[in-house]
Parts: C-alpha cells; structure tokens; sequence
C-alpha cells in the first residue's frame, strides 16, 4: 500500500498530458487483457458440431452473451456503488474468475462445458465500468477513452488473430486456445491494473469543468431516470441496434468473411486496427471542444455519421459497387463510429452539459443491459425462428436496419436533448428571477 500511495505520490508531479498519455494506454492495454478471455473462443469454428440442431459454436456464443447481459444488469447497482479503491481488486479478481471458466471448458467434455462460457461471461461484463471509472469526470476524458474504446475494435481482431495463430501455429486445440490465449495476456493484464491505480484522481480544474462524479445510491439512480426517461428510452433503442450488430460482427466474424470466401486470419486484425485509428482520431479531437453542450451535438453527430456510412457503403457492396474488403471496412467504420461513443464520450458529456450529480457506469449499463438483451434475443430468434439466412447476409441485412433506425433516432435524440437543455437553462433563469430581492 505504501509503494503504491509512493507511485501515485510521483505521476501527480508528472506534467497532466504525461499522466493522461500513462492514463490512457493502461486503460487500452487492460481491457485489450481482459478481451483475451472473452473472445478468444470466437477465433474457432468449432465445424461439425451441433446440439439440438444448434450449431455447437451458436450454444458457446449464446451462452456468454447471456452471461455477459445478466452482468450489465448486475451493474447498473454494482458499478454504480464501487468505491474508487476497490476498482483493481475487483478487476483482476473476476478475470481470475473467467480464466478459471475457460479451463474448466478445456477439460469438459461438450455439451457439458457449455455452461462455463456462460459462467466466464458474468464476471468480464463488469470490466468495461470499472475500468472506465478511472477515467471519467476529467478535462480530457475524450482522449483517455477514445484510446480505451479503441480496444473493442483493435482488441477483436488481436486476439482472434492471436488465437488463430496459436490453433496453426502451435496445433492447440479449439478448446484449449481460449485458455492458452488468456495466459499469454496474464501478466500484460497484472502490469496494465497496477499502471492504473497509479493515475491521480481529478483535479480541482477536472471537477470544474466536468462535474464531480461520485457513487449513486437508489434514489439517486431513481431521480436520474426519470429526469432524463424520454432520452434513455430514445439512447437505448439506437444503442441496442448496434450492440446487436456490432456483437454478431465480433461474434462470427470469421464465419462472415467465410460466407464471401475469404480465410486470412490476418485480415481481422489489419481492417480493425485501421477502424481503430480513425475512430480514435475522430473523438479524442472532441477534447479541442470545451462547451459540452456543443461537444454533446457533435457527438450526436458523429453516430448519425457511423448510421450515414454503414448504409452507403452496404448499398455499394450489394449493388457490386464495392468488393467485400471495402464493404467490410466501411461497414465496420460506420458501426463503430456509432457505437464507441456511447461507450464512455456520450454519457460523459451528457453528464457534464446537465451538471447532474452522478457516474458514467451506472446510465452506461442501462443502455448494456438492454443491448445485449437484444443481442441474446436476435441469436435465440435467427437459430430457433427457421431462419436459413447466413451469417454474412445476416449481417447484410442487419446494418441496413442499423443505418436507418440509427439515423432517424439519432436526429430525434439530438433534438431532445438540446430542447431539454433550453427547459433546463429556462428553468434556472425563472428561479433566479423569482429568488432576486424586489427593486426598492
């Protein structure tokens, strides 16, 4: 304890920027860590098994998303009670607890080991908010997690790459690989938490200009939802959408590409850390932005944007416009664009433009929750509702609902936010005006 409160001691001296840039690539190599465990799996194909008339990889998939929403459901409370001081104990505890689960899926014959994706999917759906409440509520939260977010585009091809390259390259098993993949990232994962408890807590400037943030107890969350209901009803329903498609391009991405004859492994990582750069670029420039309220539109138009180009670029490919490596890139830019800023930037400046008393974890797994919600119900019904689609024209067909639904509620948010603004703004004015002494 003493070497830590040493550590934190010396990067408070450091200059802000350096401690932000510490900040930032310890948040993006933590989570690409925990990435290792949970979607190393996806990187098999698991051929010619199948569980009643289920594909037997549909059961793995199926198993953790269920896992991993009952966990954002779990953290609407969790994430946002935890104290600061428990973060990194929490952290490495439940990656411990799914490293466990992976191995127990390795030595579990199937259909049996089914149930421990399930059981290494709970705890991983806690990561994302304990990792982000390291970073919210600061001057230049833009950048640090634009850097963060960047993991679930780069991390997703990694690690499947990584997993591929174990299964060829050392003839590791489908069943083994997620287990072997987890102990690569181990010990990057321990380095990546300790960085973290190193990063000082806001400063005085951060709390001016971002708003205190602090844990919320039951009427807190209650008064907080039902200020802002019209909004986390319309937020929900675009970031549902995206869950689902973003979580079936993460989830079968090899059999997508598969579907359009393409079998280079390497392709994933190459697409996705291209999308990772731009993305990274387009929102951490946001931190240039000091007034939230504008930075709060921009954001809403960067998502219409991610809407505007998922549907362009699918209409191209399906009109032979496009080959699939564009599509795929485009497609992929566009979902991403979409869904990486309500991942951490959105609620961040939402809380910010309101001045509301509050944390980013705890309305960011309300909008988790329901997205994988969503993304469990649409497997159940592709695999159960005689359906004969493919998973690349799934995809096909599911960002083209994307781009339109997106689009269309994006545009309805941004005027609902900005009116409530005005109300807002009204409403103090008015109380000002009637708390002032009467002219003498």
């Amino acid at each position: 304890m003493k070497l830590l409160q040493r550590g934190r001691a010396v990067v408070a001296q450091w200059p802000y920027p350096v401690a932000s840039l510490v900040a930032a690539l310890a948040s993006f190599g933590c989570y690409t860590s925990m990435y290792a465990f949970r979607k190393a799996f996806a990187a098999g194909t698991f051929e010619g098994s199948a569980y009643l008339g289920v594909d037997y990889k549909v059961w793995l998939v199926i198993a953790q998303v269920v896992g991993y929403m009952l966990s954002k459901f779990y953290g609407i409370r969790f994430i946002a009670e935890t104290a600061a001081k428990r973060r990194a104990q929490y952290i490495l505890l439940l990656i411990a607890i799914s490293w466990v689960a992976l191995f127990a899926f390795a030595v579990t014959p199937a259909p049996w080991n089914i149930i421990f994706l399930f059981v290494n999917g709970f705890p991983l759906g806690m990561i994302w908010g304990l990792v982000c409440g390291y970073l919210e509520g600061r001057r230049n939260t833009e950048f640090l997690t634009a850097v963060m977010s960047t993991s679930l585009i780069f991390a997703s091809g990694f690690v499947k790459s990584t997993g591929r390259g174990l299964m060829q390259g050392l003839g590791i098993s489908e069943y083994w690989m997620p287990f072997v993949t987890g102990a690569v990232f181990a010990l990057p994962l321990l380095f990546f938490v300790a960085c973290l408890e190193l990063i000082p807590p806001p400063n005085e400037e951060d709390k001016a200009l971002r708003t205190a943030r602090a844990p919320m107890d039951a009427a807190a969350r209650r008064h907080f939802v039902h200020y802002f209901l019209p909004g986390i009803i319309i937020t929900v329903v675009i970031y549902v959408f995206f869950t689902i498609m973003r979580d079936v391009r993460d989830n079968f991405e090899v059999e997508i590409w598969a579907n359009f004859g393409v079998h280079d492994y390497s392709v994933y990582t190459r697409i996705d850390s291209m999308i990772s750069v731009i993305v990274l670029v387009c929102i951490s420039s946001l931190i240039l932005v000091k007034d939230n309220l504008k930075a709060f539109t921009i954001i809403h138009g960067m998502i219409i944007l991610g809407c505007i180009l998922v549907g362009i670029g699918t209409w191209l490919f399906d009109t032979h416009r496009i080959d699939v490596y564009a599509w795929m890139s485009i497609a992929g830019l566009g979902l991403y664009m979409g869904y990486i800023p309500y991942n951490a930037i959105f609620f961040e400046r939402m809380i910010a433009t309101f001045r509301v008393k509050g944390n980013v974890g705890f309305i960011m797994y309300i909008a988790d929750a329901m997205g994988y919600l969503g993304s469990v119900s649409i497997l159940l019904i592709k695999e159960f509702g005689n359906t004969q689609l493919s998973w690349g024209r799934f995809f096909q067909q599911g960002v083209m609902a994307v781009s339109v639904i997106g689009g269309v509620f994006g545009l309805v948010s941004l005027l609902y936010f900005r009116q409530k603004k005005k109300l807002t703004v009204s409403s103090h004015l008015l109380h000002l005006s009637a708390a002032a002494p009467a002219a003498p």
